[in-house]
């Protein structure tokens, strides 16, 4: 048993920890924490999950153009496959933790499982970003030249960054300057 796993099966299990009556955040045990945890991150996966299975699609349906066998170059046909290489591992890594969750069914390890889909989750956001910086520069080097689609995949590239990790941080920090209960994640 894992120390994550004993924490969830712990004797703060049973009751709600003082430390959260103290500070009012919700009165919850260990384990319906992690089960609350394991949920919201379900539904997060649902809806990057369906982009990334949407975005895989219509990448899938590209190669099989006739504008992209005629005009493609070199660099279109690296940054594609690096596109659609990144989209699969994207789906692959934002459905891991469904497969997952099949396979520890019933074995009291939600804790382990909550922090593992985490992992996953980002990994695939990453690769998510890398598909859709990708998707960009593909798109807007076709219709207006690699002098406009280097820019504005770098720009794209940039604005994912700011929200999905480095403005995020920011942002809570801000939160909780202003709301001392705000506790983002919890």
């Amino acid at each position: 048993m894992t120390d994550v796993s004993a924490m969830a099966k712990g004797s703060q299990a049973a009751k709600p920890s003082s430390a959260a009556r103290h500070r009012g955040s919700r009165p919850e045990t260990e384990l319906q924490r992690w089960d609350r945890n394991f949920t919201e991150l379900l539904q997060e996966l649902r809806v990057a999950q369906t982009g990334v299975q949407i975005l895989f699609g219509f990448l899938l349906t590209v190669p099989f153009s006739t504008r992209f066998t005629r005009a493609t170059s070199t660099l279109q046909v690296v940054v594609y496959a690096i596109t659609f290489v990144a989209c699969a591992i994207a789906a692959a890594l934002l459905i891991a933790p469904v497969s997952r969750h099949r396979q520890m069914f019933r074995q009291g390890r939600k804790a382990e499982l909550v922090l593992y889909g985490d992992r996953l989750a980002q990994a695939g956001l990453l690769a998510l970003m890398v598909t859709v910086t990708g998707a960009v520069f593909l798109v807007m080097d076709v219709l207006a030249g690699l002098a406009a689609a280097c820019p504005l995949a770098v720009a794209i590239a940039a604005v994912y960054y700011m929200l999905w990790y480095h403005r995020s941080r920011t942002l809570f920090a801000d939160l909780r300057k202003h709301h001392p209960r705000t506790r983002p994640g919890g």
